[in-house]
């Protein structure tokens, strides 16, 4: 049990996607610290600055149900490899306009908002993959470790970010986001993954979202993940994107505040992200999920109570631990139900979800920071998380009843049947009664 997460790794597909995506989220946080850094120290507004990262998260939201429906129906290697490569073009490009001096909050946030929209119509086929990488009862580990490599690389980016900052600029960092895509454009062109013929259909592009949304909403642990996902989204994630306003702005330091901060809670997402699979192989996985969503409510609030950096950096890595387990435990819940013909739309909804509320939260706790401070907002959010809770598990307790994914459930009867049309028409199959595509 102890080394249970780390067994996907066995399977050299997953290791390799698995490090290429390291060496990429490197890259990525690299360029995450040094915008949001460029933009308070030039505003010193916490509006602009969460403007800035929600418009680099919102294409999450906004393309998710689009990139989805393509996961379902194209290859999905031959389709993350292009759009890293296109992700990889944005960077470059980011690089070379504010290298030349064009470094305006709003040329940054259509900058921010272009660039992330390739890597977000990518980003369900990655999701969908994952299965296609591992064996079944190693899911929920592949899950926790594909959070736990992002986090590493919330934790080496910031470093590499700090030292690119005062040795260079900005713009170098965005090149380096640039050139670490690389690494997964050749990781993927090195796997082989089972092939699922996906025959061209005669439905139209709404007419397959819908029916999408339909097999998420009539599993409980599908509805149950989104309903969960979007509390934590609007409550709770606009943390991630005021981390730079709360370091400069509310503790009073410079570039290197954001960095100690954002190192913080990958550390703490790392951990959480190894502890998530054999915790939930001890206690179950419903437990570990609830368990969590408390407790990264309740760390939220110490965290914005912090005086000091250090303190607060010890408070965000605990945000980090319990955050990262509600995430790829809710993750993991949808993994495991969503029937493999629909997986990639269940998961964008999942991924909808979070990629829209997310930067709406950010902005509105933006604006409102701005007007009580950052670290009373944060502490706001937490107390508002607690009480969400609290109404969620009066109002619909079997919310979190269907976490629990150590029992089968299939989608009704009669939403397979019409999904089965469609995926039929497509020269697919739905099979809800077996384990391995629930």
């Amino acid at each position: 049990m102890a080394f249970s997460s780390l067994r996907p790794l066995r399977s050299r597909n997953y290791a390799l996607v698995w490090s290429s995506a390291l060496v990429s989220n490197v890259g990525s946080w690299v360029q995450t610290v040094a915008l949001g850094t460029l933009v308070t120290l030039d505003q010193h507004n916490p509006f602009w600055t969460a403007f800035v990262m929600a418009a680099g998260f919102l294409p999450m939201g906004l393309l998710a149900p689009l990139g989805g429906m393509l996961a379902d129906r194209l290859d999905r290697r031959r389709w993350l490899i292009a759009t890293t490569v296109a992700e990889a073009a944005f960077a470059f490009l980011l690089a070379a306009l504010v290298a030349g001096g064009h470094r305006s909050p709003w040329l940054l946030v259509v900058l921010s908002f272009v660039g992330s929209s390739a890597g977000s119509i990518g980003f369900p086929a990655y999701q969908a993959l994952l299965p296609d990488l591992v064996e079944q009862e190693d899911l929920m580990a592949a899950v926790s470790l594909s959070s736990a490599q992002w986090n590493m690389g919330r934790v080496l980016g910031p470093a590499v970010a700090g030292v690119i900052l005062v040795t260079w600029s900005p713009s170098m960092a965005f090149l380096v986001n640039g050139v670490s895509f690389g690494a997964v454009v050749i990781a993927l062109s090195l796997v082989r993954v089972p092939s699922h013929p996906r025959a061209p259909s005669s439905e139209g592009v709404w007419h397959r979202l819908r029916e999408g949304a339909r097999v998420a909403a009539s599993e409980p642990s599908c509805r149950a993940a989104i309903i969960l996902i979007a509390l934590l989204a609007i409550v709770i994630s606009p943390f991630i994107g005021l981390i730079a306003s709360l370091a400069i702005d509310g503790l009073h330091r410079r570039a290197g505040g954001p960095a100690t901060l954002t190192t913080a809670q990958g550390i703490g997402a790392v951990i959480g992200a190894l502890a998530l699979a054999p915790l939930a192989m001890k206690i179950g996985h419903r437990r570990v999920v609830t368990v969590s969503l408390v407790a990264v409510a309740v760390a939220v609030i110490l965290y914005g109570l912090s005086p000091t950096l250090p303190l607060a950096a010890i408070g965000i890595a605990l945000v980090g631990g319990a955050y990262i387990c509600v995430l790829s435990g809710l993750n993991t819940v949808v993994q495991l139900t969503a029937p493999e013909a629909s997986r990639g739309r269940v998961l964008s909804l999942f991924m909808m979800a979070l990629g829209v509320l997310y930067p709406l939260g950010l902005m509105l706790q933006g604006e409102v920071a701005r007007i009580i401070g950052v670290r009373t907002m944060t502490v706001a959010s937490g107390l508002v998380m607690l009480a969400a809770l609290g109404l969620v598990g009066l109002v619909s307790p079997s919310t979190f009843r269907a976490l629990d994914t150590g029992v089968h459930r299939s989608v009704p009867d009669a939403a397979v049947a019409e999904v089965a049309e469609v995926d039929l028409a497509a020269g697919l199959r739905v099979e809800p009664d077996d384990p391995g595509t629930a």
